[in-house]
């Protein structure tokens, strides 16, 4: 759970009269970006961000990809709900289009909103701060207006978000997110472009596309051309001047030669790392979860992108203890992810989500025996990302400075710099060196004479 503050963004509201919210996001990539756009509208509106304990609207975005994800959301609701100021509480995300009429009887000061573009409205006409309505592209129409924030988000993260897919056609055993957010549907290109600039407009360098299935990516540039995801990043990098795009997340299928050839194409612009969703290295386990390929399908992408691509990093997710996953099948999963060389592993126990399928398969894996599966997972997490760190020194790569003398690289690690450089700026830096716990690669600051980039 993550509680946003204003001393996170440092910004102040542009109309004292005016009331401050807080933001509490539960959840995937995709919450925490909605959130951030909630917070921007909201700040363009002239609200600030305030701790839950001082505002007077508390917005939450909740989770419903488990059981544990749905209680923490009912009990932030509560806790929200609860405090001196009694704040107005605004409740949106899975949980509430899954279970809206049991979050609202919580208490009488919540109010839950299925429709995430309306809960900036929802906040305002709330507190009484004038009477807002919402456009067909979530923008606030009409009310106070105020300057954008100075920071890439209201919220502060310096490598803002942009949503630009939603939706699932998928049914994975284990998942409800497919009823929760509904039918896989795709953000319009234009307004991809519209939130890329703004993001740009506050000092952003890099920007991360995400979506619940972001490579099924479909939409219509304004000169009329259909395009996918591809299309779109090839769009983004020819009509603005942004200094990097990253994605976020893709599924296997989706890891084309014409993703991978915009990717080199782009000069680094497109950051080289893809975070293929695994789940399970055993194709007994992927054939339980309903997945939509299988290993040798996943590693045939693996080895494409390295062709095409040998300077990528891959991370991925990994689910053990899945329904029916015996010591051997772990074992089988385990070595796959060995051979795949993953730098970044997103290692999750499984957990019941009633409604689903694998809620009441047969074959139940012990707690236990979970546990034990997911540390062995996470310590191999932790080799191979030490691994990829050391093929990396001697290489140069394009770092995004987040913080004094410290940035992310293109492969998605963090980097030590020898040399202070501007927040925000994208800079060529020498790898060097790794840190002792292989975590943190160590970086110089390349002069133009010493660019190879």
């Amino acid at each position: 759970m993550r509680r946003e503050a204003a001393g996170a963004a440092g910004e102040q509201s542009a109309h004292a009269g005016l009331p401050s919210v807080a933001y509490v996001n539960l959840g995937c990539r995709v919450n925490r970006v909605e959130t951030d756009l909630i917070a921007d509208e909201l700040a363009r509106a002239g609200l600030a961000v305030a701790p839950e304990e001082d505002a007077q609207a508390v917005v939450i975005n909740t989770c419903a990809v488990t059981a544990e994800a749905e209680a923490k959301a009912r009990k932030a609701v509560r806790h929200a709900a609860s405090l001196p100021q009694a704040p107005l509480v605004v409740a949106t995300g899975c949980v509430a289009n899954l279970f809206a009429d049991e979050l609202a009887a919580l208490a009488p000061n919540v109010t839950v909103e299925r429709d995430k573009s309306r809960v900036p409205s929802t906040v305002l006409e709330g507190l009484g701060a004038g009477i807002f309505a919402v456009g067909d592209d979530g923008e606030l129409l009409g009310g106070v207006s105020a300057s954008p924030a100075s920071t890439p988000t209201p919220t502060g993260r310096t490598r803002p978000g942009i949503k630009i897919q939603d939706g699932c056609d998928n049914r994975c055993t284990y998942c409800i997110v497919w009823k929760a957010r509904g039918a896989s549907r795709s953000v319009d290109a234009a307004r991809v472009r519209e939130l890329v600039l703004r993001s740009l407009e506050r000092k952003a360098s890099e920007v991360v596309l995400t979506g619940i299935n972001l490579g099924v990516y479909r939409s219509q540039l304004p000169d009329g051309r259909e395009v996918g995801l591809p299309g779109l990043l090839a769009w983004l990098l020819e009509t603005t001047p942004v200094g990097r795009i990253r994605l976020s997340s893709i599924e296997p299928p989706d890891v084309t030669d014409d993703l991978l050839s915009t990717m080199v194409a782009s000069s680094g612009r497109i950051a080289p790392f893809l975070h293929i969703c695994l789940q399970s290295g055993c194709d007994a386990t992927l054939g339980r979860m309903a997945r939509t390929y299988d290993t040798a399908f996943f590693r045939a992408a693996v080895e494409r992108a390295h062709e095409l691509l040998p300077q990528a990093s891959l991370g991925t997710d990994l689910i053990v203890g899945f329904p029916g996953e015996t010591d051997e099948e772990f074992e089988q999963s385990l070595t796959f992810c060995r051979e795949m060389g993953f730098s970044r592993m997103h290692v999750f126990r499984y957990s019941k989500r009633p409604g689903t399928p694998a809620a009441t398969e047969e074959g139940q894996v012990d707690p236990h025996v979970m546990a034990e599966r997911s540390a062995r997972a996470r310590e191999l997490a932790h080799e191979l990302r030490a691994q990829e760190a050391a093929r990396l020194v001697g290489t140069e790569d394009l770092v995004c400075v987040q913080a004094p003398f410290r940035g992310v690289s293109g492969g998605l690690f963090d980097v030590t710099l020898d040399t202070e450089a501007p927040i925000d700026a994208i800079v060529p830096v020498r790898l060097t060196g790794v840190s002792p716990d292989g975590t943190t690669l160590l970086g110089h600051v390349c002069s133009q004479e010493e660019r190879t980039l």
